[in-house]
């Protein structure tokens, strides 16, 4: 059962402003809610995907493949509900229009020979380049085609990487939140998204899609 769980956070729980400035530290508390996989992919094998929330009240929205287990997380970290997302998945329909969000990080892989092309193929090829603005955009027009969506409308606002713990190995990514209004083209291609995120940095707060019908 792929649940979703909104986490209203305590800001004055020492283990709450931990985690928010730090998402290594986030990471670790949500991998907590769901069982223990015996997988070298432990996050992909939790189903888990999340993002923070805009707004007055810091907010986390949490995705698991399965019910999560909230007596995990630490005492008083915030009031948390859990919703089942089937009869939202068994409700996609071709032609059907929806209200989306995502909060992603658009890359491309330039290719080596030729610098100022911008292929989006999937492929680790050439430098890994980030994308902002009209291109990060542009990213998101074309993967929606990829995964069971035609874009009726796009915004893209800037989301701040959420880490302020800087190492040597610390990945880097920016960070895009997309809203608009989009129609179904392809149910299992869109389910399939919605189960197992889009995009790189989902250990980091990115790839969650979030759909409301319309």
């Amino acid at each position: 059962m792929t649940s979703l769980t909104r986490i209203a956070l305590n800001p004055h729980n020492p283990a709450v402003r931990a985690d928010l400035a730090d998402v290594d530290s986030l990471h670790k508390t949500l991998m907590r809610l769901a069982p223990d996989h015996n997988s070298p992919t432990p996050r992909a094998a939790a189903g888990l995907l999340f993002r923070t929330e805009s707004g007055p009240d810091p907010t986390l929205l949490v995705q698991t493949a399965h019910t999560p287990d909230l007596t995990a997380l630490p005492a008083d970290y915030g009031t948390a509900r859990t919703i089942d997302l089937t009869p939202l998945l068994h409700s996609l329909t071709l032609g059907r229009t929806v209200r989306y969000r995502i909060t992603a990080a658009p890359t491309v892989a330039r290719s080596a020979g030729n610098p100022n092309r911008h292929p989006v193929t999937g492929k680790r090829r050439g430098k890994i380049t980030h994308l902002t603005g009209d291109d990060a955009i542009t990213w998101w027009q074309t993967r929606t085609q990829t995964v069971g969506l035609q874009p009726i409308t796009v915004s893209g606002l800037p989301k701040p990487f959420p880490r302020t713990r800087v190492t040597r190995t610390s990945p880097h990514f920016i960070l895009t939140q997309f809203d608009g209004i989009a129609r179904i083209t392809d149910t299992t291609l869109l389910t399939h998204a919605l189960t197992t995120g889009i995009g790189r940095a989902k250990s980091y707060g990115a790839g969650l899609l979030s759909l409301a019908l319309t």
